[in-house]
């Protein structure tokens, strides 16, 4: 029987490069994102994909998404936690509160609900377990210029993963993180026409196909379940991350 995975943030970018990856390798896929549109460009043509809205921020919407699940295939092999947005760079006093609010409400908030979801549907199926991959970032590790509310809440989904790789031992749930750099999409495309530095300049960087996280993340998916991938880097090769700043 073909594994399931629920891919968020799926009708774009990142998440549509992996949900069709997945999609391509065999696995039965649901996508969910605050559109139903798009998640239905990134299905189209394949059979084993389950589109389902979810706003991720709204408790009883990221309910219903894990009844449809349920509901459909009876269990869940894989998260792929990947729905978040950004803020404009500004310094932390220009940054609205509104703003902030926006960001932690996404890139926490629907983290930790998305993946209380999961965790609740592997731990009580049968057979138990899964696996829990969350989508960080390279500010997870160092911040760009004026990025207050991103490299938090990036680094609160650190947390995140380190407390469900703990808590979910007992019941075969694995969870691992991955912190990805400059990876071509309609977010990053800024990149090619120069972002601001650590020293103050501009700068053009360099960036990577998508599809190469989408390989990573089917890599992690695909482990045994006595073998994980704590975190995993991809990115940019020329990228400024080691030495940035």
């Amino acid at each position: 029987m073909s594994k399931t995975i629920l891919i968020t943030g799926a009708g774009s970018g990142i998440g549509r490069a992996t949900a069709r990856r997945f999609l391509e390798a065999g696995w039965r896929v649901a996508l969910t994102g605050r559109r139903e549109a798009p998640l239905h460009e990134t299905a189209h043509g394949y059979d084993e994909a389950l589109v389902q809205s979810c706003d991720v921020t709204d408790p009883a919407s990221v309910e219903a998404l894990f009844a449809a699940i349920e509901g459909k295939w009876g269990r869940l092999d894989a998260l792929f936690n990947n729905a978040g947005t950004n803020a404009p760079g500004r310094p932390i006093d220009e940054i609205s509160v509104e703003d902030w609010l926006r960001v932690c409400d996404t890139n926490i908030t629907g983290m930790f609900l998305v993946a209380r979801g999961a965790f609740g549907l592997m731990r009580r199926q049968q057979p138990q377990g899964g696996r829990i991959i969350n989508n960080g970032s390279i500010s997870a590790h160092v911040p760009r210029p004026g990025s207050a509310p991103y490299t938090m809440s990036k680094h609160a989904v650190t947390g995140l993963t380190r407390t469900l790789s703990l808590d979910g031992r007992p019941f075969d749930i694995a969870c691992g993180q991955i912190d990805i750099g400059n990876a071509l999409t309609d977010m990053a495309e800024a990149m090619t026409r120069g972002v601001p530095q650590a020293d103050g300049s501009t700068a053009v960087e360099a960036v990577m196909d998508v599809g190469h996280v989408a390989d990573a993340v089917l890599h992690m998916a695909s482990l045994p379940p006595e073998a994980n991938v704590q975190f995993m880097n991809v990115m940019a090769t020329k990228m400024p991350f080691i030495g940035r700043g």
